[in-house]
């Protein structure tokens, strides 16, 4: 069986709300993501192949992933 925090790390990202600014509604037309949003940072969750995309998408434009 797969470990759980593994398994949640290939399917979301979360990032600061701010990081997002300007850049979500691209996010969202590009990716099957959803993003919820929470306080003050975004949970970006989906597929496997779609996170690492959508972190590829995020690097590109200059937010840092934990």
């Amino acid at each position: 069986m797969p470990d759980p925090s593994r398994l949640r790390d290939s399917t979301q990202i979360v990032v600061p709300r701010r990081d997002l600014e300007g850049i979500r509604s691209s996010l969202e037309s590009e990716f099957t993501v959803s993003v919820f949003t929470d306080g003050d940072r975004c949970r970006i969750i989906g597929s496997p192949v779609e996170i690492k995309a959508a972190s590829e998408f995020l690097a590109r434009h200059g937010v840092t992933l934990p």
